[in-house]
């Protein structure tokens, strides 16, 4: 540990005091990216995150409160890497609603092939920790907002309310069961199903 807090000295030495917090914290996000696709919630204890990072204990407390906190910031880094890899995805598509959906759902879906750990991290049950649970909840109702600004009215009626909800909810139980396996190995034939589905939803909305 001596030697690790001495090439950290000599890492950061010069380097301004806000720049050290950010890099340290990133480092620790990081490291606890790699132990929760791993391991799980429970591989994120303290010594274990900071001994991954190769930092001292005492930076986790310069940054989080705890690693429900640092977990948050695990998701809140995926969630928004996803966010624009969805965005350029469905602006690249154009404007027709068919090439959109496809566009955004392949998106997805590849976004979960391309590294694993991104669904577990995203779409995984979060048992017990409540500011994950809120990080996903929050999630759902951006996708679930979104899907309303596509529709026609400002005010939508309930029926296109409830299609949009059902919509919102089937994409993140689709999501959830690629990430875990259970749709095969196909993308394209997943996309392919899906696209269809959404598209006879999305006739309602």
């Amino acid at each position: 540990m001596a030697n690790a807090r001495t090439a950290a000295n000599t890492r950061w030495a010069g380097v301004p005091a806000a720049r050290r917090r950010d890099e340290r914290r990133d480092m620790l996000v990081r490291a606890a990216y790699r132990l929760f696709t791993a391991g799980g919630e429970a591989a994120l204890a303290v010594r274990a995150v900071c001994r991954e990072a190769e930092l001292h204990t005492r930076y986790f407390y310069e940054n989080f409160a705890d690693t429900a906190e640092l977990l948050a910031a695990v998701y809140d880094q995926q969630a928004t890497a996803l966010a624009d890899v969805l965005a350029r995805a469905v602006e690249d598509a154009g404007p027709r609603p068919d090439a959109r959906t496809r566009a955004g759902i392949r998106a997805v879906l590849r976004f979960i092939s391309d590294e694993p750990g991104r669904g577990r991290v995203l779409f995984a049950e979060a048992r017990g920790n409540e500011i994950l649970a809120a990080r996903r909840r929050a999630a759902q109702t951006a996708l679930l907002e979104g899907v309303l600004a596509m529709t026609r009215d400002q005010d939508p009626p309930l029926p296109v309310v409830i299609a949009a909800t059902m919509f919102t909810g089937a994409m993140t139980e689709l999501a959830q069961q690629w990430a875990d396996g259970r749709l095969g190995a196909d993308l394209d034939a997943v996309v392919d199903g899906a696209v269809t589905l959404s598209l006879a939803l999305h006739g309602a909305v």
